[in-house]
């Protein structure tokens, strides 16, 4: 079964670029959605999807419809082994 995972990201962000190449080096792929053309309102939007309060951050990172959260949350599921539980199999 194929994982659907989702990633926000700005071009310009080195969290971006290290949670992508963190996906890659574990043989997942991923949709981009790149927000650079409307930062603001997406920012706005992802804050209001996941609930999250203050600053919205990127990435932003959905498992399988499940919100995981940024580069950090994505680096402890792996070196926890906890991103098992977020994968199908």
């Amino acid at each position: 079964m194929k994982n659907d995972i989702e990633i926000y990201t700005l071009s310009t962000c080195p969290f971006c670029t290290k949670a992508k190449e963190l996906l890659r080096d574990n043989y997942l792929d991923y949709t981009e959605h790149e927000i650079s053309d409307n930062e603001m309102a997406m920012r706005k939007k992802l804050g209001e999807l996941f609930h999250i309060s203050g600053n919205v951050t990127v990435p932003q990172i959905v498992i399988n419809n499940k919100h995981i959260g940024g580069y950090s949350d994505l680096k402890e599921l792996f070196k926890s082994g906890k991103i098992s539980q977020y994968l199908s199999s």
